[in-house]
C-alpha cells in the first residue's frame, strides 16, 4: 500500500468517526429536548390542575361564605314563626299583616342568598340521614310507627349543604 492509500483510509476512518460523533451528539441533543418537553408538559398540566382546583375551592367558599350568618339568623326565623302563630290566636289583623310582611321580606332575602327549607311533613318516614329525632312518643296509630309525628324545628340547607337538620318527634 502506498502512502496515498493509507492517507485516504485514515481520512475515511476519521470522517466516519466524526460522523459517528456528530450523530451521537445529535442524538443526545434530541434526547435532552425530549426530556425538557416532557418536563414542560408535566409542569403545564400540574399548573392547569392547580388553577382548576383553586377556582373550584373559591366557588365553594363563595357558596358557603354566608353559612355562619345564615345559621345565626335561623333562630330569628323560628321566633317569627312562633310570633305569627300567637298573633293568629289573638286575631289582631293589623299586627299580623305587619309581622307577615317583615317575616316574608327576611325569608325571601335568605332564599335569594341560597337558603332553602328542608321539607318535612307529619307522617313522613323518619330518616336518620335527614332528620334529628328529639324524642320518641307512642304512635297515635299503627301507621305512624317509625314515622314523624311532629316537627319541632324546621331544617335548612345552604346550597347543597345542610346547616340545620329538622328536629322531629318520632312515633314508637
Amino acid at each position: 500500500m502506498s502512502k496515498k492509500e493509507d492517507n485516504l483510509k485514515d481520512k475515511d476512518k476519521d470522517r466516519k468517526e466524526q460522523e459517528t460523533q456528530e450523530i451521537s451528539v445529535e442524538e443526545q441533543l434530541k434526547e435532552e429536548i425530549t426530556k425538557e418537553k416532557d418536563k414542560f408538559l408535566r409542569l403545564f398540566a400540574e399548573f392547569e390542575n392547580y388553577k382548576k382546583r383553586t377556582s373550584k375551592e373559591r366557588i365553594e367558599l363563595f357558596k358557603t361564605a354566608n353559612e355562619d350568618l345564615m345559621a345565626a339568623l335561623l333562630p330569628i326565623l323560628d321566633d317569627f314563626d312562633r310570633g305569627l302563630a300567637e298573633i293568629k290566636k289573638v286575631k289582631e289583623k293589623e299586627l299580623l299583616k305587619g309581622m307577615e310582611l317583615i317575616n316574608n321580606k327576611l325569608f325571601n332575602l335568605l332564599l335569594q342568598k341560597g337558603l332553602s327549607p328542608i321539607q318535612v311533613k307529619k307522617g313522613d318516614v323518619f330518616d336518620v340521614e335527614l332528620h334529628e329525632a328529639i324524642t320518641q312518643l307512642p304512635a297515635p296509630s299503627e301507621d305512624l310507627k317509625g314515622k314523624i309525628i311532629d316537627v319541632i324545628e324546621q331544617g335548612y340547607k345552604l346550597g347543597d349543604k345542610v346547616i340545620r337538620y329538622p328536629k322531629v318527634i318520632v312515633g314508637q
